[in-house]
């Protein structure tokens, strides 16, 4: 804790240079669990807080929970309880200079986490429907005393702009939670028209996350990358039924209606705005190119193939040849590794063959997890 003697309380000017350090990150800040920990920050460096927290209501009512509470991990209560659950239930602001002499207190939380929780504020706020979403929440004033009134009412100014902003992070993440299921239903809508295994789109989602984890892409590009190549074969879609699920070898002229799966993937995809789509629409043309520039559709070469289309081919041929389809049984392991030995830098990047094979078991894995 600060040292109490020395600490100032802050004035207009700081309260203000405060609020416009933050305020640019908040904005931009999409991801629900970030933008608590910003908003947390704010809050307890603006009241001078040793903790501080955004307790957000469950879907289903039930419960409050925060993810940010300084010092600890993720603590849930049942929403009737405690300060932050009256604050919730009666849309009331308090400021409690003795938490143990407030009958209100729910000292469950202290005895879960050993921490001696004194002086309490708590300022419900509410989303744009006028409903009561959460309760921000500071726990013991640095300056030794109990807080101040002026304290709840900086508390109170950052709440309503917190609620602004938490709204708009879940609307986001609702958006990209659609988002994501439609683009796996149309992963399973071609994968379902081929009568591949049913969880083929999922593996070879999981195996190019993890060639992309071991590339060192960052954590929000690898999301996108699993999501994208969920699409690889959407084109498969426009392929006749008697092509598709030929369990035999493909005459030429069979096989040159097969390759059109590339580019209707693309023209299929390509005409959206979204990014996802856009590199969903990239995937679904150049995953069949060989690095050697043998492959199809444009017989691109090397470095010229995107990145994410030279991750699914690997991740797509691993997983045909370590799993049954129509026309054949699994391949051996020893067959499988020959195989992509055979074609480093021929079929596959050979940098992205490295990746599979120094960590063959982990892509053994998936397939064990998603049978």
């Amino acid at each position: 804790m600060a040292n109490e003697a020395e600490l100032q309380y802050l004035n207009d000017r700081e309260i203000l240079d405060l609020l416009f350090s933050y305020t640019p990150r908040i904005a931009e800040e999409r991801n629900l669990d970030s933008l608590l920990v910003l908003m947390a920050n704010l809050g307890r460096t603006l009241v001078q807080a040793d903790r501080c927290s955004l307790w957000l209501l469950s879907e289903d009512g039930s419960e409050l929970w925060t993810k940010v509470a300084h010092g600890i991990s993720e603590i849930r209560i049942p929403s009737t309880g405690g300060f932050v659950g009256y604050s919730l239930r009666n849309d009331e602001a308090l400021l409690i200079p003795d938490a143990y002499e407030d009958n209100r207190f729910d000292s469950s939380v202290d005895k879960k986490s050993g921490y001696r929780t004194r002086s309490v504020l708590a300022v419900p706020f509410k989303n744009s429907q006028g409903e009561v979403m959460g309760v921000f929440q500071a726990i013991n004033s640095l300056h030794g005393c109990a807080f101040r009134q002026e304290d709840l009412e900086h508390l109170r100014l950052i709440a309503v702009y917190s609620a602004k902003s938490i709204e708009s992070a879940q609307l986001f993440m609702e958006q990209q939670r659609t988002q994501n299921e439609i683009t796996l239903i149309l992963g399973e809508a071609a994968e379902c028209r081929s009568h591949e295994t049913g969880n083929h789109v999922n593996r070879v989602g999981e195996m190019c996350y993890t060639i992309g984890r071991y590339l060192g892409l960052p954590e929000e590009e690898l999301n996108t990358l699993r999501q994208a190549s969920s699409m690889h074969d959407l084109g498969k879609i426009g392929i006749p039924d008697n092509i598709l699920n030929k369990p035999g070898r493909f005459t030429d002229e069979e096989y040159a209606v097969m390759k059109n799966h590339s580019t209707m993937g693309y023209e299929m995809l390509v005409h959206s705005r979204s990014q996802l789509l856009q590199k969903a629409a990239a995937i679904a043309k150049f995953h069949h190119e060989r690095y050697d520039g043998k492959g199809y559709p444009t017989g691109l070469a090397g470095e010229e193939i995107p990145l994410w289309a030279r991750i699914c081919s690997v991740a797509d041929v691993f997983d045909a040849l370590t799993n049954k389809r129509c026309y054949k049984d699994p391949w051996p392991r020893e067959k499988v590794i020959k195989i992509f030995d055979e074609e480093r830098d021929k079929q596959f990047d050979g940098r992205l063959v490295d990746i599979l094979l120094e960590h063959l078991d982990e892509f053994y894995a998936i397939n064990e997890k998603l049978p």
